[in-house]
């Protein structure tokens, strides 16, 4: 920008010495013309707009000019002081970013990050669980941030549905169904299970043709058997709203203080543990088996139990099956061994001691 405005400068000079070799006949003739074409071009131009090397060429020469010429000019005065003084300031200004520093990426992962963990949470709250974490921002740059990512406010925030719901008390749930398989002589079976929610381990409690409320009791009193003492583990049971599941079947479980907890009509994404395992079982399990009797269903499932419980991994359970210890050191050495798992077509693969 210095260069241009010498370049100019230089350049208006030697116009200037070459205009002292002519007689003041002739500069007073061209003073005329140029006085007139000013005039012409003030007509047809609403208002000039000057480049910034104009404005600073005509603000030199302004100083050089008799005061009476000050008003044939295509600026006033005021103007040319105006320009003077922008251009000092722009001269000695320092360059400094406008508002406020930007909130740092980690910052606002952060805030984004705490915002969708707990729906209960304020501006305030998260603010001083970020200042607990070494990290200052302002409450309004954290309803600033959340707004940008049109996340609500606390109290619209807050999630009541029932996989929400049943998600924060999975430690202590069960979850039961009944599914339906067809044998070879198209003959309808009923199996009900329950799973452990928490450890996804699953109990196949019987298979029959007539799942009938009493047979349904009886084979919840089997699983209080099988838990002993495991009962105080629980406190909710989650089941739809089949006819199958009577009263002295919800009584068995409130004798051990378990809640029995009915899911809304036609909800069954609300007992959706339950409805997961199914779709599992017959994916892996009955679609690909071809069952001959009650007693050839009893077998293979009791198989996929075993399999589901040993070997399957979960991803709600870091990939583990649901009784192992996920502090046990998983074997690297050895060669890999398959084995079929009986009367299924699912495969097992272990390393050789």
């Amino acid at each position: 920008m210095a260069v241009k405005l010498i370049y100019q400068l230089s350049a208006k000079v030697f116009a200037w010495l070459a205009l002292l070799a002519r007689d003041d006949a002739a500069n007073h003739v061209e003073i005329l013309a140029l006085r007139h074409e000013v005039e012409i071009l003030r007509r047809q131009v609403g208002k000039p707009k000057p480049s910034w090397t104009d404005r600073a060429v005509l603000a030199a020469l302004a100083r050089l000019l008799p005061r009476e010429l000050h008003a044939h000019r295509i600026v006033t005065p005021a103007t040319l002081l105006a320009w003077h003084r922008r251009l000092v300031k722009r001269k000695w200004a320092q360059p400094r970013s406008p508002g406020r520093p930007p909130v740092s990426e980690e910052n606002r992962n952060l805030i984004i990050t705490l915002a969708r963990d707990n729906p209960g949470w304020g501006h305030r709250r998260i603010q001083g669980e970020l200042r607990r974490l070494g990290h200052r921002v302002g409450e309004g740059t954290i309803r600033r941030v959340l707004k940008q990512r049109k996340i609500p406010p606390a109290p619209k925030r807050m999630d009541t549905a029932w996989r929400t719901f049943l998600k924060a008390q999975a430690h202590g749930i069960l979850a039961t169904d009944l599914f339906h398989i067809d044998t070879v002589t198209l003959k309808r079976l009923y199996v009900l299970f329950v799973m452990e929610v928490k450890t996804r381990h699953v109990h196949i409690l019987g298979v029959t043709a007539h799942p009938t409320g009493q047979w349904v009791t009886q084979q919840a009193r089997q699983l209080m058997a099988t838990l002993e003492g495991r009962t105080n583990d629980f406190r909710f049971l989650i089941r739809d709203r089949g006819a199958n599941f009577i009263e002295q079947f919800d009584a068995v479980f409130a004798s051990e203080n378990i809640e029995v907890v009915r899911t809304p009509p036609r909800q069954p994404r609300s007992n959706c543990w339950a409805e997961r395992w199914i779709r599992g079982a017959r994916y892996d399990c009955t679609n690909n088996v071809l069952l001959f009797s009650q007693a050839h269903a009893r077998k293979v499932l009791a198989a996929y139990e075993n399999h589901f419980n040993e070997h399957r991994p979960h991803q709600a359970r870091d990939q583990t099956p649901p009784n192992a210890d996920p502090a046990e050191a998983i074997p690297t050495e050895g060669q890999i061994r398959r084995r079929q798992v009986p009367a299924t077509t699912i495969h097992e693969y272990h390393r050789a001691a």
